[in-house]
């Protein structure tokens, strides 16, 4: 899958995030927890060089907690950087960001200090405005379920000692990698325009069969899951009621429940990509200035095997009724 969708306001994005780069002290980079290597865009860590970094897991109650204390580890094996898995509406969760920016910036910030200049940057529909909305704790940026809700810079004074510079979601020109274009679509970061929703949804269901079965047998009250994936979604509209006239299937229709109940958590908390030896390989040639890494649906051998089993919170997520 080979995704071209990129909003005129995105490359603007570009030239105002290198102007305003060299005055920042530090930079914020909002993930989406469940894909985090496809959710960011590797020209994001060019422009912002050597300049400390905080990786915001968001959508964390999404997510596999196994998976995603993994990637806290892989993204904090690079220097300057930390990573902090959060719900960007939770205000506790929200409010140690601030915390940490100051740890990580003695010098700035704090009373009687230089005001501490953070950017915040990632690509559609992670969740930006709304983290955003929490920290300032009133509303100060459109918030939206569709990408490219934000289209202009602006800066927040958080009246906490930090400026805050907000910069519209930014992706890449052309998603030339399949697995990552595929986990952008079905996440919602891209728009609906650009992709064909049926197509999206069987690839992804695919992925989601293999990893977490148990889930989608639950939530579908499904029998079996060997076949063509075409014919799986299809059943899964059968059982929904997706139909036309006649009884046959609407493909379609199908399509865009099991996409909305994906990114609505509907399924039970799923993790699309997990850190391994690959991505770490990807990640160094980023930072290279190599194309984007490519996330391996390999399992990592360190990671525990109860990842793509049912846990509790599993349990009690995937029974959640539309």
């Amino acid at each position: 899958m080979i995704i071209d969708w990129y909003p005129g306001h995105m490359k603007k994005a570009r030239v105002q995030i290198i102007e305003v780069m060299p005055t920042i002290d530090l930079v914020i980079e909002v993930l989406d927890a469940r894909l985090p290597v496809s959710s960011s865009n590797p020209l994001l860590a060019k422009l912002r060089g050597q300049k400390p970094c905080i990786k915001v897991l968001n959508k964390k109650d999404l997510a596999d907690p196994t998976v995603t204390k993994a990637w806290v580890a892989f993204f904090e094996r690079e220097h300057g950087v930390r990573a902090i898995p959060l719900e960007a509406k939770d205000r506790r969760d929200v409010g140690l960001l601030p915390k940490l920016c100051r740890k990580m910036i003695p010098h700035k910030g704090n009373r009687g200090q230089r005001s501490l200049r953070v950017m915040i940057v990632g690509i559609p529909n992670v969740g930006k405005s709304t983290l955003i909305n929490t920290l300032a704790g009133r509303k100060m940026a459109r918030v939206g379920d569709k990408p490219a809700v934000t289209t202009c810079p602006q800066q927040i004074d958080l009246r906490n000692g930090i400026l805050l510079s907000d910069t519209p979601g930014l992706l890449w020109p052309i998603m030339d990698n399949p697995d990552g274009a595929l986990r952008l679509a079905a996440s919602g970061a891209i728009g609906d325009n650009a992709y064909d929703s049926a197509a999206t949804a069987a690839a992804i269901l695919q992925e989601l069969i293999g990893r977490y079965p148990a889930l989608i047998m639950q939530r579908y009250q499904l029998n079996d899951l060997t076949g063509d994936t075409t014919d799986i979604l299809g059943e899964i509209g059968r059982k929904r009621g997706c139909l036309v006239t006649g009884g046959d299937v609407d493909l379609y229709r199908a399509a865009e429940l099991l996409l909305r109940e994906l990114r609505a958590g509907k399924l039970g908390r799923i993790s699309l990509e997990r850190p391994n030896s690959e991505t770490t390989a990807s990640s160094q040639d980023d930072h290279a200035g190599q194309p984007a890494p490519q996330p391996s649906s390999r399992e990592n051998p360190h990671r525990d095997d109860s990842v793509s089993q049912l846990s509790p919170e599993q349990k009690e997520s995937s029974t959640d009724e539309t």
